[in-house]
């Protein structure tokens, strides 16, 4: 409605497909927060726009540099809803994201697929594509994008010698948007992001649908400076 839209935080949940206002609408009220023991819930009031509760459960595996983060999306519209939860890390620039791609061997038929915006240059300097392994350095000045199935079902982000890196499950039988996309990593001058989609679902009234994923850091890892070094950081991490 013309007024200014603030990106509030470094994690967020959306909901696919990306649509204005849909997608937009502002995270500026309060949430309700519950915490048990090692786990804390976070739910945001109704959408007034979409009819759509937006919550986040997340959990800290003991003994671990490991946390477990439930997206969920639940109906509380009296329509049905197409959509699918749509989990977005933003993540400060001087790193690099590393994309890992499909492996899955074939002889006659493709074994991977990109998905590119309309402002994404395939040009980039700060761009590195690989047979296994897409690296996108941050801080570009222009806005970036990519998404790609992910069977692989992980992404990594490296700064400063640490390494953030999300695990999502990959349907094969199922549909997504964005072209077929379950991963995806947007770029600009001020942040970077990396992001998971859950397969494309239909909400009834009433109806949850949760998406997970599961953070890990690691730290006195190498700088992913081509694909070889990517890939025996996935080696050495397993």
């Amino acid at each position: 409605d013309g007024e200014r839209f603030y990106f509030h935080g470094g994690h967020r949940l959306w909901h696919a497909p990306e649509n204005m206002p849909r997608t937009y609408a502002p995270d500026n009220h309060p949430v309700e927060i519950a915490q048990l023991e090692n786990e804390l819930s976070v739910t945001q009031p109704v959408e007034a726009e979409t009819g759509i509760e937006k919550s986040i459960r997340i959990s800290l595996v003991k003994d671990r540099p490991q946390v477990i983060v439930h997206h969920t999306l639940t109906n509380r519209s009296l329509w049905s809803i197409e959509c699918a939860p749509w989990a977005i890390t933003q993540l400060r620039t001087g790193g690099v994201a590393i994309l890992p791609q499909s492996q899955q061997p074939h002889d006659v038929l493709p074994n991977r697929s990109l998905s590119l915006w309309a402002y994404t240059d395939i040009a980039n300097p700060n761009v590195t594509w690989g047979n296994r392994f897409i690296l996108v350095r941050s801080g570009m000045d222009d806005a970036f994008k990519v998404g790609f199935p992910n069977p692989r079902g992980w992404l990594a982000y490296w700064i400063d010698g640490i390494l953030f890196v999300k695990h999502a499950a990959f349907d094969p039988r199922a549909a997504y948007y964005d072209f077929g996309s379950s991963s995806e990593c947007y770029c600009n001058g001020k942040f970077l992001e990396l992001e998971t989609l859950a397969p494309i679902c239909k909400l009834e009234p009433g109806d949850s649908i949760t998406h997970t994923e599961t953070w890990e850091l690691h730290a006195n890892v190498e700088f992913p400076a081509d694909e070889n070094t990517a890939q025996r950081i996935a080696d050495l991490l397993g």
